[in-house]
């Protein structure tokens, strides 16, 4: 406040950022200062770059939750419900999205090679999972009692099941089974990868199945796997 605008320079910048640090302000919100600095500086006045050379803090990368086979085994069987049964086994046993099974098909199922097709998955891609036969049993039975129309799980009053039902659906199977873990629907994903990494699955091929556009995004695994 001491400072005309057109006065503050570099250093005052390097340490307000560097304020921001020593107050415990989030990666982002740092990153956000950055580069709202760099837009008045550069695109308003129309200068140079100016700076370059400030480091940006990098995000930390947490490794993620896993769980184990015998705790996804109960998670799947904690429900009585089948069309809840065939999304959590779905989820896990083909490491898939929450979107991107919300988006499935009933034509996206390949009973035959055993394959799920995603189409337009994360980076515009197509891409095909695995297909396990305990869920396709399951699955063939669903349709029998809830004859889908168009995609594979259908709302009540909606040709798209909601993401926040499936969320509701783990929430109580992990309560049911007491497991005690930080759950989301994405840790089944995370699973599907470490468990086909510890059966000896090559990473590139997990890479496949996942849909990952950089191999060091799934070398993740190698380090929660046992």
């Amino acid at each position: 406040n001491s400072k005309e605008l057109d006065q503050i320079d570099e250093n005052d910048i390097r340490n307000y950022l560097k304020l921001l640090t020593q107050n415990n302000w989030s990666i982002s919100y740092i990153n956000q200062s950055i580069n709202s600095i760099k837009f008045y500086y550069e695109i308003v006045l129309g200068m140079p770059n100016r700076f370059y050379d400030i480091d940006r803090p990098k995000k930390k990368r947490k490794l993620p939750e896993i769980l184990s086979k015998n705790e996804i085994k109960k998670i799947i069987n904690a429900t009585n419900n089948l069309k809840h049964k065939c999304i959590l086994s779905i989820l896990y046993s083909s490491g898939l999205r929450r979107s991107e099974l919300l988006n499935l098909k009933l034509a996206d199922i390949d009973s035959e090679r055993m394959l799920i097709k995603i189409n337009d998955a994360k980076g515009n891609k197509d891409r095909y999972s695995l297909l396990s036969e305990s869920a396709l049993i399951d699955l063939r039975r669903y349709y029998l009692q809830y004859q889908p129309k168009t995609y594979l799980f259908e709302g009540q009053k909606s040709p798209h099941y909601s993401a926040s039902s499936i969320r509701k659906i783990l929430r109580k199977s992990i309560e049911k089974m007491g497991i005690t873990k930080k759950v989301k629907v994405h840790t089944l994903r995370h699973s599907f990868a470490t468990h086909l990494l510890e059966n000896g699955t090559d990473v590139r091929m997990i890479q496949k199945l996942l849909g990952h556009n950089n191999l060091n995004t799934t070398m993740m695994y190698t380090q929660v796997a046992n």
